[in-house]
């Protein structure tokens, strides 16, 4: 399956965020994977402030000393559905890492995306001193409280990429950075729930220890674009 063309109609929510352009292919390349993204800004009505701010302001002190490489990540969901977060290794039809939902309408982050910024704050719980389970790799932890520019979205679940969630990873695994709307899949299921948003990015992946790590979604040089950060934090 392939994402819809900018040019048609199912494209209307899309365009009205994201602006399409392509590099310079005498660079060298395929024309599809060297599409890049551009974002409307809008001024937005409100402004939040990070939820838990203090334990971010530590968090991202120790990760700025810390380790980091590249990853890319895709966030995806139906129209009416929930956010998905997936992250893969550089090549991107490799297995997810990390995936998981959080309970965040789609178009709820799309809204938060058009004001210039997004922050989106995972949290678990620090295990006890007592428990073995202590040393559990972040990535690895099942249930998250899940906040977003200050607001909190209930949980977030991490869960293993299912039939569904690779038909949609393989139907953009072409886009290397990008966004755009992936049409039904043809079953009544789907069509209820509409159409699949997503958008694709190279992110930096930061650790800063075993209890955060953060990715930072990378806008291509020269395109200026709003800013995402996904942080983990066990707490």
């Amino acid at each position: 399956m392939m994402a819809k063309s900018s040019n048609d109609s199912s494209f209307s929510l899309s365009r009205r965020y994201f602006h399409f352009k392509n590099k310079d292919t005498n660079q060298g390349g395929n024309e599809d994977d060297h599409q890049v993204l551009t974002f409307n800004h809008l001024t937005p009505k409100h402004k939040h402030g990070i939820v838990s701010i203090s334990k971010l302001r530590s968090a991202i002190a120790a990760l700025g000393k810390a380790r980091s490489d590249r990853v890319v990540g895709t966030i995806f969901g139906h129209r009416r559905g929930h956010v998905h977060f997936s992250v893969q290794q550089k090549k991107g039809d490799s297995k997810p890492t990390f995936l998981v939902e959080l309970a965040m309408p789609t178009t709820a982050l799309v809204r938060e995306m058009a004001s210039g910024a997004a922050r989106i704050a995972l949290e678990c719980d620090r295990w006890s001193k007592g428990e073995m389970r202590k040393k559990a790799v972040l990535q690895e932890e099942a249930i998250w409280r899940a906040y977003c520019n200050g607001k909190k979205y209930g949980v977030a679940q991490r869960f293993e990429c299912g039939a569904e969630e690779w038909r949609i990873l393989r139907a953009v695994g072409p886009i290397t950075v990008g966004a755009g709307v992936l049409p039904a899949n043809g079953d009544v299921e789907e069509e209820e729930d509409g159409e699949v948003m997503f958008m694709r990015a190279n992110f930096e992946r930061v650790v800063g220890s075993r209890d955060s790590e953060a990715f930072y979604m990378i806008n291509p040089e020269g395109v200026g674009g709003p800013e995402l950060s996904i942080f983990l934090l066990r707490v």
